[in-house]
């Protein structure tokens, strides 16, 4: 498929996201969000997922101009038929997702930023929820993530304040992984993203599963699945392999089965 809002590259187990709307700071309109969630129907034979921002921003939020004139419902289909289902295909994807934030990650950016399963920054990046600064409310899966992530003082004073968060502060709240210089953002980024799609993926996979269920779970419905990903994750030949090079004291080669 040919997409005009992002790039997508191949490399090995690796696919690479890029927004591709420089000129708007990445800005997403509904379209962008499709091609994202067309991207990771899609992922063929990819073990990990990079995602990230041409230019200077990662995303600056949803492109208002490309939403429906009618005020009254063309946010709420918006988010329903595009940005949610966007970010459900990033956080349900049974590969992990890294997100390097090269710059501003505002609204929906910010969501799709944090809805990675590890999020590194650069230092001169920020994450912001401006939706109160125009009468809004922050959407695309804002409340959940940054209440969970950050709980519910600073959700709030993110959210009610409209306040921006630097890299390094997001770091220091454990909002998200890392933020490292600019320069070395892709470098840590894609080494980060190499390891992981030289994991062992069916163990990854149910790891994913196993802790966004947690967050909504009770201890005995997390101590059930962590016993169902075990009994799967140990018949495979990951599992084989990671034992076998245990016992020969070498480094395991996972092959993702």
């Amino acid at each position: 498929m040919s997409y005009e809002t992002i790039k997508l590259e191949r490399e090995g187990p690796l696919m690479i996201i890029t927004l591709n709307r420089p000129e708007r700071l990445n800005a997403m309109p509904p379209q962008m969000a499709d091609e994202i969630g067309e991207a990771f129907y899609d992922l063929g034979d990819a073990r990990a997922v990079l995602i990230t921002g041409e230019g200077k921003g990662f995303c600056s939020g949803a492109d208002l101009s490309a939403r429906s004139s009618d005020s009254k419902g063309g946010s709420h289909q918006a988010l329903q038929n595009h940005y949610n289902p966007a970010i459900s295909q990033v956080m349900r994807a049974p590969v992990p997702v890294i997100s390097a934030v090269n710059g501003p990650a505002a609204g929906v950016g910010c969501s799709l930023a944090l809805a990675a399963d590890f999020t590194i920054a650069s230092k001169t990046a920020y994450f912001l929820q401006a939706f109160v600064n125009i009468g809004l409310v922050p959407d695309g899966g804002s409340t959940w993530l940054l209440a969970r992530a950050i709980g519910r003082a600073r959700a709030t004073r993110m959210m009610m304040l409209g306040e921006k968060i630097s890299a390094e502060q997001a770091e220091d709240w454990g909002l998200i992984y890392k933020a490292v210089d600019a320069g070395d953002l892709m470098i840590e980024a894609r080494a980060l993203a190499e390891k992981l799609a030289n994991g062992p993926t069916l163990a990854i996979k149910t790891m994913k599963a196993n802790i966004n269920a947690a967050l909504d779970g009770t201890l005995p419905e997390v101590l059930v699945n962590e016993a169902e990903g075990q009994r799967l994750a140990g018949a495979s030949a990951d599992a084989m392999e990671g034992g076998m090079a245990f016992l020969q004291k070498r480094k395991a080669e996972f092959k993702g089965k």
